[in-house]
């Protein structure tokens, strides 16, 4: 075996880095949306086992959703790279970049077997260029050739290695490809065929032997006129070994998938679900065609679905000539290498093998798969198409040196030009455009990217021209519906959905529904309810589609996880609560679903109950916000201080998440408060406010801090603030009032605060009774004393202000016996009654986070957040400040009657 100098290694590498280099400007697109960014797998959180029990994109593989794509080693690589980069995409592109290196040299050390020195490198250096494999780099997701092409090669270079300087079995060799066999079927199902071209390579290669010969053999041993020679036994047992080997990995796989294949749309595959003879027609078409993608990759497309191609229904179509054409020049160069046993025919043969036999898989002849053509799957073919083309290059000729170089440059530009496709999906899908316009999948993608920028008036354009390139795509008019309702026009979007709602198959009445429906298709159930429910008059009709839905597919998870925030809504807890137990029966992994649970049991007043759901979520996903805040509020609401620590944890986890969400640092500040360390209230409390300006509950319960602190002056700059972006705060009029009128001794300043109490609220007893005390202090006794009889008539059960009025007017018949004025007059240690409060109910809640719900269109998952409002505990703790104040009146009726 020839060595693969340093000399070379650089050559190629350097000139796939020339050729790439502009990838790593490239973001995700594409399929990389749902492999990389929406997959939880790749997330540190997410246990390492769930790589082996979920498929490519993170679905678990027994669910019906599930693309069945097995690919573990893939994604755990995956997973490394967001170890170290996080969602960075240029690292994610350079590892792909490195990978295709190490392909590129790997295909020159298996070339070196069949090819001499200089035709060799001809072969690897058009491989390292060819611009079909943009797809395999430039998109993430094709890691997955990458990673099985480097097991592939690598286990056939050691299968080579299995038969001895005496013809004997090196089993160490064989022990090896097996391994190295599974690693390449757990980056790629097609991993697995390189057994069969080592079967190939043995047979014709390794032992030399040419059709005729075997046949020959076969029928010298059924005549019965001789055994099999030993040559002959020592393949067979190779052989055996490699087929049983191949079993294994197919037995392995199928239970893998749980002996389901994926659910594909007609849309994914036109041709798939077509009668005869236009299936088998346009099926063994789509091989010239990928041949022709080899031969001149001019015009490449990421997506070849739907309307691409048309389909092939007739005999007489002119493209038969095309699959005729291929077959016969494949069944030549076949015949030829199989009947002589020159080292031409053993290359041709392997090329062949190259070409064929990992493509079997792809290539729709045995079992239909989700995509007509698909330019990644040509990654590996394209190795043996280019042993072909070194093999007929004839380096003698100045001609040829000069045809090859035009090749090789004009390929690499091509390359190179293509990757900037791949920058965005909105020029990724634009480009397939320009070779494409009979797909509607494409104007919906080029749509989609538009919406991500939130251009929704030119996104509702693609989504609109793709109903008319494809008039029964339901997802095309979701698409539109979607797109209504974000430019709020709530009757076109439901007249959309409705549309796409009539092109489902419909539910007959008394029979059951055996049609298998893709998953996202079921969304048009969800997102039409989803619109019709924020109309509180059709909540049961929203229902009914939620219904509809599941009787369609009793496993429909999302339907269920919608369906209890409908119910939540409706104020039905008990059903809500059995949605989600139902779906967490379908999937008791989602970390949402127990945060849900959770949801129901608050508002079942089962806090225990929803604290334990809420700890559940936690168990899933530590990172889960929603679950850290609201069960780090639970705990702070219950007023257990056992609780606190934890939920201090909680909280400073959340900000560690949501750095910018003010909610977090006010909710540390509060339990900081109850835990009297004032130091560190102040600092979160600030840390809210700087990121929330006017942050109502942060700015009033940091002004009460300073108050109970002995603070009085400090609070004063912090009220004004509070005051000028909440000026109908009456609590902090309240506070500021009583800091003027006892700290300040502005009685001026504190008869404004109460003043534009009163002015909002005639009936604010509070306001009122602190006016009063003002008038008092202003020694205007007759004012006070009209001021309290106000007071009374509005609170006459109020004892306090009974006794008051009745000690300013035992004052005014004192002072008129003594014969001194009424008003104004000298009182003294009269304090505005003070009833506000540190705590985390009403006040605190008022600004302490969001209540809203999001639904989510395309079968995401609702995450609801929970309203945080008043508990019994904090009720009870409200009376007791009232006490605490109303004992407080005492002191001043003292006070009162003592002048």
């Amino acid at each position: 075996m020839a060595v693969v100098s340093w000399m070379e290694i650089l050559l190629l590498t350097g000139l796939v880095v020339g050729c790439y280099w502009n990838s790593l400007s490239c973001g995700f697109v594409f399929d990389d949306v749902s492999a990389i960014l929406d997959n939880k797998d790749l997330r540190p959180a997410t246990p390492l086992r769930n790589l082996f029990l979920n498929d490519f994109w993170g679905t678990p593989m027994a669910e019906e959703r599930s693309h069945k794509s097995y690919r573990p080693l893939t994604v755990l690589t995956f997973r490394l790279n967001y170890l170290f980069s996080e969602l960075s995409s240029a690292s994610y592109h350079l590892l792909n970049v490195g990978l295709h290196s190490v392909v590129c040299v790997l295909f020159l050390r298996f070339c070196r077997l069949f090819l001499d020195k200089t035709s060799s490198l001809v072969a690897a250096l058009l491989f390292a260029v060819h611009p079909i494999h943009t797809e395999a780099v430039t998109g993430v997701v094709g890691r997955a050739e990458l990673l099985s092409s480097i097991f592939l090669l690598a286990a056939f270079l050691a299968y080579t290695r299995s038969n001895g300087a005496d013809q004997s079995i090196v089993w160490t060799p064989i022990a090896v490809t097996v391994v190295l066999v599974a690693a390449a079927t757990l980056c790629k199902e097609q991993g697995i065929t390189v057994i069969a071209i080592c079967c190939v390579h043995e047979v014709f290669v390794a032992q030399g032997f040419t059709l005729p010969m075997l046949l020959d053999t076969l029928l010298q041993v059924l005549r019965g006129k001789d055994g099999f020679p030993y040559a002959v036994l020592q393949t067979l047992l190779k052989l055996i070994v490699l087929i049983i080997s191949t079993l294994l990995l197919v037995i392995i796989r199928v239970q893998v998938i749980q002996s389901q294949l994926p659910v594909f749309t007609r849309f994914d595959n036109p041709a798939a679900v077509s009668p005869t003879p236009a299936r088998q027609l346009t099926f063994n078409y789509l091989l010239p065609l990928n041949a022709w993608l080899l031969l001149n990759p001019s015009e490449l497309c990421c997506d070849w679905t739907m309307g691409t191609i048309p389909l092939v229904e007739s005999p007489l179509d002119l493209r038969n000539l095309a699959t005729l054409a291929f077959y016969s020049l494949l069944g030549l160069l076949a015949f030829h290498s199989l009947r002589h046993s020159h080292s031409s025919a053993k290359t041709v043969l392997m090329a062949l093998s190259l070409i064929v036999l990992p493509f079997i898989p792809a290539s729709n002849l045995f079992f239909p798969v989700g995509f007509v053509v698909a330019e990644r799957v040509l990654y590996v073919p394209s190795m043996g198409f280019c042993v072909l083309v070194a093999h007929a290059w004839l380096p003698d000729l100045f001609i040829s040196w000069l045809m090859i170089g035009v090749l090789l440059a004009t390929h690499a530009v091509k390359t190179f030009n293509r990757n900037w496709d791949w920058e965005s999906e909105y020029t990724l899908f634009t480009s397939a455009l320009k070779v494409n316009k009979n797909n509607a999948k494409l104007w919906n993608n080029v749509g989609h990217a538009l919406e991500n920028q939130n251009n929704y008036e030119k996104a509702l354009r693609y989504f609109l021209q793709a109903t008319r390139v494809q008039p029964d795509d339901i997802g095309a008019h979701m698409n539109v519906g979607r797109t209504y309702k974000n430019l709020n026009k709530s009757k076109e979007a439901e007249d959309a959905y409705l549309v796409a709602k009539s092109l489902m198959p419909q539910i007959i009445p008394g029979k059951k529904y055996a049609t298998r429906v893709a998953p996202n298709h079921l969304n048009v159930y969800i997102n039409l309810a989803n619109l019709i429910r924020t109309n509180d008059s059709r909540l049961e009709e929203a229902d009914q589609l939620y219904r509809q839905a599941i009787s369609m597919r009793p496993d429909f998870k999302q339907a269920y996880i919608s369906r209890g925030e409908l119910l939540l809504k409706m104020n039905k807890p008990l059903e809500a609560r059995d949605a989600y137990l139902r779906a967490l029966e379908l999937d008791s992994t989602n970390a949402d679903l127990w945060y849900n649970l959770a949801i129901v049991n608050i508002e079942m007043k089962e806090p225990s109950e929803a604290l334990k759901n809420f700890n559940h979520a936690l168990e899933l996903n530590p990172r889960h916000k929603l679950a850290l805040f609201n069960s780090a509020l639970l705990m702070q609401e219950s007023g257990e201080p056992r609780f606190r620590p934890e939920a201090n944890r909680r909280f400073l986890t959340y900000v560690q998440e949501e750095p910018d969400d003010a909610n977090g640092y006010f909710n540390l500040g509060m339990l900081a408060m109850d835990a009297n360390e004032n130091t560190a209230a102040e600092r979160w409390m600030r840390e809210a406010i700087r990121l929330q300006t006017g942050f109502r509950s942060a700015l009033f319960n940091l002004a009460l801090l300073y108050s109970q602190s002995r603070r009085e002056l400090d609070a004063l700059p912090v009220l004004d603030e509070l005051l000028r972006h909440h000026p109908e705060h009456v609590k902090g009029l309240i506070l500021k009032g009583d800091i003027l009128m006892n700290h300040k001794k502005d009685t001026q300043g504190a008869k404004v605060c109460f003043q534009r109490i009163l002015r909002m609220d005639p009936t604010n007893v509070q306001g009122k009774h602190n006016l009063c005390v003002v008038y008092f202090e202003e020694r205007d006794l007759p004012r006070a004393e009209r001021c309290l009889e106000e007071t009374l008539a509005l609170a006459p059960h109020e004892e306090y202000v009974r006794r008051h009025l009745g000690i300013v007017r035992s004052k005014m018949a004192a002072m008129s016996v003594a014969g001194q004025p009424l008003s104004p007059a000298s009182a003294e240690g009269v304090a505005t009654k003070k009833n506000v409060r540190k705590s985390s109910s009403a006040e605190s809640l008022s600004g302490g986070g969001n209540s809203q719900s999001e639904l989510l269109d395309d079968g995401q998952a609702d995450k609801q957040q929970r309203t945080k409002s008043k508990s019994t505990k904090e009720i009870k703790d409200i009376e007791k400040k009232r006490a605490a104040a109303l004992k407080r009146l005492e002191e001043i009726e003292r006070i009162l009657s003592g002048d």
